[in-house]
């Protein structure tokens, strides 16, 4: 009786083993894997621990702009941003980022296979709904069909707007991290690099932007 009991438990087992590779296999397959876990991530977000620190960022950059020749002299200049980078849009055009000048450009470099470039997608969305006439956004997709990016964005109904690298990414924007944001300000600056997801639609984040013009 006892042996018979233990042979269901472990054919139990087993099922259930059997269910969850099935379901794990499948997501892989379809590629639905990273959305799950992007979905995920999203709750880590909401902590705002995985934010830039803009405060941070605005009080050295303030320091450096406002400090005489003599003072800057130990401080560090501004970085001037690489504006040689090509871009190719959702329609096959191509563009550099050099059309964008004299604005503030916020650059990210995000996958379809990358589940944390998921997790924050929504918070860039927003921030695009709600800064787009002040910013210039550049969804730059490292993924090799440029096809799987687009359809991704029709499926999730993003306005964002998606290019692919048109050459050979400039050193300045090369990063091991995906997801990695960069923002440019209007006066050609690189002013921020952030390398790892982030809730861009965070009101000091907006803040920052604006200060950037």
């Amino acid at each position: 009786m006892n042996n018979k009991k233990k042979n269901n438990s472990t054919k139990k087992t087993w099922i259930k083993y059997g269910i969850f590779a099935i379901v794990a296999i499948t997501l892989y397959a379809t590629g639905l894997h990273a959305e799950v876990i992007g979905f995920a991530q999203r709750g880590l977000l909401a902590t705002g621990l995985m934010n830039p620190d803009v405060k941070e960022i605005a009080q050295v950059r303030g320091n450096t702009t406002n400090n005489s020749k003599e003072e800057t002299a130990t401080t560090s200049d501004p970085i001037k941003a690489d504006f040689s980078l090509k871009l190719i849009d959702g329609k096959g055009n191509s563009k550099s980022l050099a059309d964008f000048k004299g604005k503030v450009i916020f650059i990210n470099f995000w996958a379809t296979w990358c589940p944390p470039c998921i997790a924050e997608m929504p918070s860039i969305n927003t921030l695009n709904e709600e800064m787009g006439d002040e910013v210039v956004f550049v969804m730059l997709s490292l993924d090799q069909d440029f096809e799987k990016a687009k359809a991704f964005k029709k499926r999730k109904g993003y306005e964002l707007p998606i290019y692919a690298p048109g050459g050979k990414l400039p050193k300045m924007y090369q990063s091991s991290a995906i997801p990695t944001t960069f923002v440019i300000d209007a006066d050609g600056n690189l002013a921020m690099t952030h390398k790892g997801m982030a809730d861009y639609s965070d009101p000091e984040f907006k803040k920052f932007l604006k200060s950037l013009k």
